[in-house]
């Protein structure tokens, strides 16, 4: 019974050194939980940060769009200034030529304000009709210019960059 009993012993009693495996074995669970919770914390913090970044780029970017043209709107100021200043010369005065310098300066201020932005005017008077910056809305009989010569710019075009904004409304020139 003696061998039976040892082999039974094995079943029935852990030895001391299972026991200290086992508890290793439990203290590794219990850090691998431990562990586990903290990952998890750090991956709820990471994705409140990314959620409160997108919320403040979201923000600042319609903010941005809001207030876009705030600098445009600062260089054009003056020149609605010059506008007024101009329109009051001319009713005190009733002189016309001081209304027309006042004006032509504004005008000048206005184009300098666009340029400033990249916005410059499309040419077309006396240069050839171009479908791609003018934009014809009339044809004159001219012996002094070829056919399809701008003669006359109605309406000014603006380009912003590379890009036109607006053709240049023209009259261009036929064969008579």
């Amino acid at each position: 019974m003696t061998k039976q009993s040892a082999a039974g012993d094995d079943n029935a009693e852990p030895s001391s050194d299972s026991n200290e495996e086992t508890l290793t074995l439990e203290e590794q669970l219990n850090a691998a939980l431990v562990e586990r919770d903290q990952f998890k914390d750090k991956w709820a913090r990471a994705l409140a940060d990314l959620d409160n970044y997108r919320r403040r780029v979201q923000r600042e970017m319609e903010e941005d769009r809001k207030y876009a043209a705030m600098p445009m709107l600062k260089s054009l100021l003056p020149a609605f200034d010059g506008f007024d200043r101009a329109l009051q010369a001319a009713a005190i005065s009733k002189n016309t030529d001081e209304l027309i310098k006042g004006i032509q300066l504004t005008v000048k201020q206005l184009e300098t304000a666009l340029n400033g932005f990249g916005a410059k005017s499309i040419p077309a008077v006396g240069l050839p009709f171009d479908p791609n910056m003018h934009e014809a809305i009339s044809q004159m009989p001219s012996a002094e210019h070829p056919p399809m010569t701008v003669l006359h710019d109605v309406e000014r075009g603006y380009m912003l960059h590379d890009r036109v904004v607006r053709p240049s409304k023209v009259i261009v020139a036929k064969a008579e």
